[in-house]
């Protein structure tokens, strides 16, 4: 079992930026895929990035080269780095523990419970 926990969210203008932060439990983290998704209301979860073991990371081509996934395995820690924010980039964000070939498919073992951005315009 694995349990994560989001941090980060907040109100922000358009074209400000967010760091998001998520702490996931279990002694195994440097071998975790993680992806970040999201889900705006009234709307299904879409994927936003991922980032595998070894740092190999992809993105959804709406947030390409506006958000950054990164890791910290000392810290059993994955972040979402969201510059350039967009009113559509109003949602719920979740991080998931899952395989990398899958997740950016929306398929993860395990979530978090969410942090909500909301981009003011």
């Amino acid at each position: 079992q694995v349990q994560l926990v989001e941090s980060g969210g907040g109100l922000v203008q358009a074209g400000g930026s967010l760091r998001l932060s998520c702490i996931a439990s279990g002694r195994t983290f440097s071998n975790y895929n993680l992806g970040w998704f999201r889900q705006a209301s009234g709307k299904e979860r879409e994927f936003v990035a991922a980032i595998n073991w070894g740092s190999s990371t992809t993105y959804a081509d709406s947030v390409k080269g506006r958000f950054t996934i990164s890791r910290d395995n000392a810290k059993n820690t994955v972040s979402l780095q969201m510059n350039s924010l967009q009113s559509e980039d109003t949602a719920v964000y979740y991080c998931a523990v899952g395989q990398y070939s899958t997740l950016r498919l929306g398929r993860g073992d395990y979530w978090g419970q969410g942090t909500q951005v909301t981009v003011s315009s």
